[in-house]
């Protein structure tokens, strides 16, 4: 199963362009869309989910059970193979976890009673959730919530599966669980996560692309993207009233404060200078390079690693 994604673009009526011309590939398995907060990663997961329409271009999901699916146009056949779980969603307070996805089973249309307390009960203990099943949904934590929201988004087996920065305000603990379940989850559908959290790709996806500013501007797998920067990060560390010097005389990609200096990576094709050392390039070193225009698409999407301008688009 493969989503073709060809020219997505979506304007709004202020005249943000929250999706220029955005072509993918997203094949079966745990996909990541990584971007800063307004790079149009929901926008992308709404028009997918039918919840929007786009102004142009074309979306269509080859080999799902029921053939090949014009997403943009029949949304109803999308709706049938479709788990969506939005970054925000909201829960009756005080009806409990079991309760409330019996109803959304009964909206699927699993009107077997039978039937549907059996799948009621897979969801719940597939997601952790079996010995709170009774609890009221306004007492659960956000990893609990967002495990049910997982839960809901399961119902009717879906093949496609889109969730919308899941990870955002849980713990590490939750974070790790809810990763676990994703990668059990991804194995035979595709899942397509939205996030801004690196690690969140890093940990899960094979294969990612990179947004912002509704464009995409690189694909790969994780470690295509780092190889891409193999030998071009540098790093040195300098006083907090120095950064705006370096930051005029290289090509900064990431500053972090450690130890009451500020930790700078740059990217170059050799050493920048003094005071600069090779540090092996990771994932977040690519994303920010990414974002900040300082690495390209070769002919196939893939990062290439060229070194552009930091007004590149």
């Amino acid at each position: 199963m493969e989503l073709h994604i060809t020219g997505l673009s979506k304007t709004y009526a202020n005249g943000v362009h929250a999706l220029d011309d955005v072509t993918l590939t997203i094949p079966t398995g745990m996909f990541g869309l990584l971007g800063p907060n307004g790079a149009g990663k929901s926008t992308l997961m709404r028009t997918l989910a039918t919840l929007q329409d786009a102004d142009h271009g074309s979306v269509q999901l080859t080999g799902a059970p029921d053939g090949h699916i014009n997403v943009l146009r029949d949304k109803d056949a999308v709706r049938r193979v479709l788990g969506y779980l939005p970054q925000d969603f909201g829960v009756y307070p005080k009806v409990s976890a079991e309760e409330m996805l019996d109803h959304l089973a009964r909206l699927k249309g699993l009107t077997n009673k039978a039937e549907r307390a059996d799948v009621v009960a897979g969801l719940l203990r597939q997601t952790n959730l079996f010995d709170v099943r009774r609890s009221a949904l306004g007492g659960f934590s956000g990893g609990m919530r967002q495990r049910f929201g997982i839960a809901q988004a399961l119902l009717g087996n879906p093949q496609l599966i889109i969730v919308d920065e899941p990870t955002a305000g849980l713990d590490p603990e939750e974070r790790t669980r809810f990763h676990n379940l994703l990668v059990e989850i991804g194995e035979e559908v595709i899942v397509l996560l939205s996030t801004h959290i690196v690690s969140d790709v890093s940990d899960l996806c094979p294969n990612l692309a990179i947004m912002n500013r509704g464009r995409v501007l690189v694909t790969g797998t994780p470690q295509q993207l780092i190889d891409a920067l193999a030998g071009r990060v540098w790093s040195t560390s300098v006083a907090r009233a120095e950064v705006a010097t370096v930051r005029e005389q290289y090509a900064v990609i990431s500053t972090r404060l450690y130890t009451g200096q500020t930790q700078i990576h740059v990217i170059a094709d050799g050493s920048p200078g003094p005071g600069f050392e090779a540090v092996e390039a990771t994932l977040e070193d690519a994303y920010f390079a990414a974002i900040g225009g300082h690495l390209a698409r070769d002919h196939h999407g893939v990062a290439a690693g060229h070194i552009l301008s930091a007004d590149a688009p």
